[in-house]
């Protein structure tokens, strides 16, 4: 695709298309949250192990309490009580009962349990008021039955499903691998924050953002500074590849004398996919495959640096990832004004801002700016697509969510 200018939805599924999820690696319960399933996972026990109480009460044959009011209740001789994590077992005949604790396994012969406040004590005995209710009972493998499928392969690991897992017999999960992800910022005017500012410098902010959205996601950064200078560039590009398992290069994505990095990378021989594409702003990113590892050009401006890599490099670090629907989460929301732009065949994406009331949030754009400060306040994006060259005020339109 060289040369060519594509479109989004294409220049994403070619993304996606080249990119294959990491291997796996078995971690810890509390680690696995937010990760990826590399695997079908299976419950291993039976939980609860066993028919348990989901009251304080009394366990019961039904039965025998059909009928029982306040006004005639039915007299049960107490045989004892059980309470969660007890072993013991009490049988239960005719004309008995067996106060349970909330957790505590339901005794042989029982089936049902009568909440407390519906029974009344009298030395051994007890009068019960009221039915008892078999809901008041959780069925042994109610959670997890042996041998069933809790976590298929794709899933994203939920602090609820990890508890799960817990509960299931698990104590490691087999997630696709976080990628190492190598940044490289280029520029002879950038410096890494830190470092002494000479006049007519800047600090390296883009960097700092990506690498904060790479955190975000669990994947790891690895951050360098090169001047824009061809060795420099190749050297960096060279061992960073080496050393990660994707890379990205913010700045000197363009066609400018100092726009050194696509020609670079030809240099070290990178399978190009495409550079440039039909969106505003971030035209200029690119992708390709260097031995067989993903790279990302992304422009130096914040807002075309940022809108690149949230539109096809987060896509594609997320796949790398094992993420099966990869990209920013999305909802429904109102537009709160009008936004316009001029050309048809292209894709226009604009920040802005989400104000929650009693219906659909309101989505307020920002005018497009060329700094950093401008987007700093974005909680939101929307996207004029191909096709099209404006929105209404009032149309409900579908965003990406930036937090």
């Amino acid at each position: 695709m060289k040369g060519m200018s594509l479109g989004l939805k294409e220049a994403l599924f070619l993304t996606l298309e080249n990119i294959t999820p990491l291997p796996a690696e078995n971690v810890s319960l509390v680690e696995s949250v937010d990760r990826v399933a590399a695997s079908d996972l299976y419950a291993l026990v039976d939980s609860p192990f066993m028919d348990s109480s989901r009251k304080d009460g009394y366990a019961v044959l039904s039965h025998e309490v059909l009928d029982a009011t306040a006004e005639k209740p039915v007299r049960l001789r107490l045989l004892g009580s059980i309470s969660a994590g007890d072993e013991k077992d009490i049988t239960i005949k005719p004309g008995k009962t067996v106060r349970v604790l909330t957790g505590a396994r339901i005794p042989t012969g029982a089936d049902a349990v009568v909440a407390e406040e519906y029974v009344k004590k009298e030395d051994r005995d007890v009068l019960v008021e009221a039915f008892a209710e078999p809901k008041n009972i959780l069925k042994r493998g109610s959670d997890a039955a042996f041998g069933e499928c809790i976590l298929r392969k794709g899933q994203k690991v939920s602090p609820v499903m990890a508890g799960l897992l817990a509960a299931a017999g698990h104590s490691v999960v087999p997630v696709v691998r976080n990628p190492v992800v190598g940044i490289i910022g280029t520029g002879d005017e950038i410096v890494e924050p830190g470092q002494p500012l000479a006049e007519g410098k800047l600090y390296a902010s883009n960097i700092m953002t990506l690498a904060g959205w790479c955190n975000r996601y669990k994947m790891k950064p690895r951050l360098t500074v090169v001047k824009d200078d061809h060795d420099a560039i190749f050297r960096a590009i060279r061992a960073l590849s080496d050393e990660t398992d994707a890379v990205i290069t913010s700045g000197g994505a363009w066609t400018g004398d100092r726009d050194l990095v696509a020609q670079i990378l030809e240099n070290l021989g990178w399978k190009e996919v495409f550079h440039r594409i039909r969106i505003g702003p971030g035209k200029a990113v690119g992708f390709g495959m260097l031995d067989n590892k993903p790279v990302f050009i992304l422009a130096g401006g914040p807002p075309s640096n940022l809108m690149g890599f949230l539109q096809i490099a987060l896509p594609g670090l997320l796949t790398l990832s094992g993420h099966t629907n990869p990209g920013l989460p999305r909802m429904n929301a109102r537009l709160a004004s009008e936004l316009r732009e001029g050309e048809l065949d292209w894709t226009d994406f604009f920040f802005g801002t989400l104000e929650f009331d009693d219906g659909l949030p309101n989505f307020y754009p920002m005018k497009k700016r060329s700094r950093l400060r401008s987007i700093a306040k974005a909680t939101a994006v929307v996207a004029i697509p191909e096709g099209k060259d404006c929105l209404q005020e009032g149309s409900v339109i579908n965003v990406q969510l930036l937090e």
